[in-house]
């Protein structure tokens, strides 16, 4: 399963300056499709790594993915379809996938694209100097080959259930450019060859990025010729560079899709709205490697502290949904049976003192050292807000609690990547398939994998091995459930709330969805363009 840490960013492309006749032009008017102009997002966070299995993070899997292409990928009803594969097969006993490459297809530098390139990323994801936190899915590959330059066969010893969507998250790079290279260390990440719609033109750190639509694109070359990602860390920066005419998409907070735009008629005239269920969600999570915990009594004291109600209400606005399993609500792997800790303020106290503490001027303490410790989040409001409540409501009960908000760089590379963190607020985007290997088995606690909070249960780890090779739907629901349920008892992390997504577009943009399929509004974004019409002088980079 892929699941990567997320900083609630999304993609948008940069301008210049706001039109003095934008206010009176109709943007609903009618536009047949052509090529050309600029799309301008604003990123929360800037991507550490263009190279997605070393990353790790949304920011940099977001530019990655419209550089680079997997052997398959989704559609926009989620059933899979070919991306650099033409077709596949997969043997009667689920041990062997055969891939047809497609012919004739080139990276952005000319060099042809062959099979040699598949088996060169799988080797990289493999190897064990790879400092990737998803190669434990491609290591039950027991053996892969080229049959030719364009059939590529990936061995299993054992069924392996999400082979194809592992198989649609690898990024498949370049051979003749990172052959002799430290894949950990090398400046292609900065500098990029791919073979997707977009090509890196330039990136300034810290400022911006700017992709130019890549001539050899292997399904085409996009509508849009330029997309720019502003890197703008503040949403309320971002919200007034929308307004401004200066960004034309981003994801929007609760108050400003259910307060700001229903009052401001201007805003509807030249901007639509989206929501959708999100495909992660946020929670508030524990480094089990420090005390106090290492004690679940502690763990499920704070948990019944938190009104998690009170955070949906008041950051949310009521527009997400509370959780008690690690997968999105109203899917099938959703355990809905888990009974789950509702707000209860004496009850955690009684937790408390079952451990060994107690008050000493409202604060509880034991051995003389006082229940205290700190909670980090990165520079994203609707997290802030909810550590603030959690702390609001924790130092009620007695808990000191300090908040630390970290730029988002900062906050994976110098804390989350090396576990010095007590507590932190945080999300997980979430794939399709229900393995959740990668982030809860023990195996996965080394430097720059996932399991960071040191999360360590044989149970769990059995039904994690056990998930990945049952094949029947049913069975397999009944062991996640069970997965769901034990992780839920032992709560190494409090479930928050998953969130809808909230998206404002300009309306200069033609060609998106005005209802979201199963994929999302985004999923369509090459067919999308901007009518000449409704074009900006655009600024040079």
């Amino acid at each position: 399963m892929r699941l990567i840490l997320t900083s609630l960013f999304f993609i948008c492309l940069f301008g210049c300056n706001k039109s003095q006749t934008e206010d009176v032009i109709n943007f609903d008017e009618e536009a047949s499709q052509e090529s050309g102009g600029t799309l301008t997002n604003a990123m929360i966070g800037e991507p550490n790594n263009l190279i997605a299995m070393i990353a790790g993070d949304g920011a940099s899997s977001a530019i990655a993915g419209q550089i680079f292409n997997s052997l398959l990928k989704y559609d926009e009803n989620l059933e899979f379809e070919g991306d650099l594969a033409e077709s596949w097969e997969v043997s009667k006993d689920y041990k062997t996938i055969r891939f047809n490459l497609k012919t004739k297809k080139k990276w952005s530098d000319d060099h042809p694209i062959t099979c040699k390139d598949v088996l060169f990323t799988w080797k990289a994801v493999t190897h064990p100097d790879t400092r990737t936190p998803y190669g434990s899915d491609y290591q039950l590959v027991s053996s892969a080959e080229c049959v030719n330059d364009y059939q590529f066969i990936a061995k299993y010893n054992e069924p392996y259930a999400p082979a194809l969507e592992t198989w649609a998250s690898l990024h498949i790079l370049p051979e003749h450019l990172l052959k002799n290279e430290d894949i950990n260390n090398t400046y292609f990440s900065l500098n990029p060859v791919g073979s997707n719609y977009y090509a890196l033109d330039s990136w300034v750190t810290g400022q911006q990025l700017k992709l130019k639509a890549n001539p050899n694109a292997i399904h085409g070359k996009p509508l849009i010729d330029n997309k720019v990602s502003r890197i703008i860390p503040d949403l309320s920066s971002q919200f007034m560079e929308l307004i401004a005419g200066n960004i034309d998409l981003m994801s929007i907070n609760p108050i400003q899709y259910s307060r700001v735009f229903p009052n401001r008629s201007e805003l509807n005239n030249k901007i639509n709205l989206y929501k959708e269920m999100g495909n992660g969600y946020t929670y508030f999570g524990f480094n089990l490697n420090k005390k106090p915990f290492d004690d679940i009594n502690i763990r499920k004291a704070i948990s019944y502290a938190i009104d998690r109600q009170e955070i949906i209400d008041g950051v949310l606005l009521g527009l997400g949904e509370e959780i008690t399993s690690p997968y999105k609500p109203g899917t099938y792997w959703e355990n809905k049976n888990i009974k789950k800790l509702s707000f209860n303020r004496q009850k955690a106290k009684e937790l408390l003192e079952k451990s060994g503490y107690h008050l000493n001027n409202n604060i509880y303490e034991k051995d003389g050292i006082p229940l205290s410790f700190e909670i980090l989040t990165n520079q994203n409001k609707q997290r802030e807000m909810t550590a603030v409540l959690i702390q609001r409501r924790l130092q009620d009960i007695g808990i000191d609690v300090s908040i630390r908000v970290i730029e988002w760089a900062s906050f994976v590379n110098r804390f989350i990547k090396t576990g010095e963190f007590q507590a932190v607020v945080l999300g997980w985007s979430l794939s399709l398939d229900p393995d959740q290997y990668s982030i809860w088995h023990s195996s996965q606690q080394g430097p720059g994998q996932f399991n960071f909070i040191g999360y360590s249960n044989k149970r769990v780890d059995d039904l994690l091995e056990k998930g990945r090779q049952e094949l029947n739907k049913e069975k397999r629901k009944a062991i996640y459930d069970e997965f769901s349920a034990i992780l839920y008892e032992d709560q190494p992390i409090v479930y928050l709330y998953a969130g809808y997504g909230l998206s404002a577009i300009h309306k200069k943009i033609k060609g998106v969805k005005k209802l979201s399929p199963p994929a999302g509004i985004y999923h369509n974004d090459y067919e999308w363009f901007v009518p000449t019409k409704f074009r900006r002088n655009e600024m040079s980079l």
